[in-house]
């Protein structure tokens, strides 16, 4: 499904050049859990926004499906995107004037779907996600752990291929971290790619594979449970 070939990421202005990425060389499956490790500044985030195109990389080669898609123009890869990945950050990243309703039914709107199928879809997510009694609320009235369980709901509301998931767990407590986790999971089960970025070890050994990234390698690779989703 996703496959890298000696993919390189560099940043440049005029006095400093600075490599994120080295060489990678990655292959992710369909239905497959996949956790990134590595220190700070590795460049764990770089590799997210690579796959998810939302960047490009400076070499090498991206397939997506059997499709190149490294240098492909702008619009298509939004259309790509839109069709494939969905993103969860450690931040969140809810509008504050709108309710958790509206921010789930956001990407639906973006879509221009109909309001009847999206009305049937955000209730089934929300109900999914045990949310549906706090469909009015607003994020600022909700705890962390409810604020990131709605942007699960965002993302998983337009039923993507892959969830590429930043950190997701990374402002939250270790009970809300697990309730986050235990939703991925699921969500993995039901045959949902798995991407995740994290620096929690327990949580990363729940996936089926850990990536570790040094200084913009990979520099090792392990296996953690069998992939049966396929």
């Amino acid at each position: 499904m996703i496959k890298l070939i000696d993919i390189s990421k560099v940043f440049r202005n005029k006095d400093v050049e600075t490599k994120a990425l080295s060489n990678i060389n990655l292959t992710v499956s369909a239905g497959e859990f996949v956790s990134i490790m590595g220190p700070s500044g590795c460049g764990k985030t770089s590799l997210l926004n690579i796959i998810g195109l939302i960047d490009s990389p400076s070499s090498g080669n991206y397939l997506l499906n059997g499709e190149s898609v490294s240098e492909i123009p702008e619009r298509k890869r939004t259309d790509l995107r839109k069709g494939n990945f969905a993103f969860i950050f450690q931040s969140f990243n809810l509008i504050d004037d709108l309710t958790v309703w509206e921010n789930v039914e956001l990407p639906l709107v973006y879509q221009k779907m109909a309001q009847a199928e999206r009305t049937e879809l955000v209730n089934q997510v929300l109900e999914k996600l045990n949310l549906k009694h706090r469909a009015n609320y607003f994020p600022n009235e909700l705890s962390g752990g409810q604020q990131q369980l709605v942007a699960v709901a965002r993302a998983v509301i337009s039923k993507p291929r892959v969830i590429l998931a930043d950190e997701p767990t990374g402002n939250l407590d270790s009970t809300h971290g697990e309730d986050i986790i235990q939703q991925l999971i699921k969500l993995n089960e039901a045959g949902t790619t798995i991407i995740m970025v994290t620096h929690s070890l327990m949580q990363a050994q729940r996936s089926n594979r850990i990536i570790h990234l040094f200084d913009g390698h990979v520099v090792t690779e392990s296996y953690t449970r069998a992939v049966t989703n396929f």
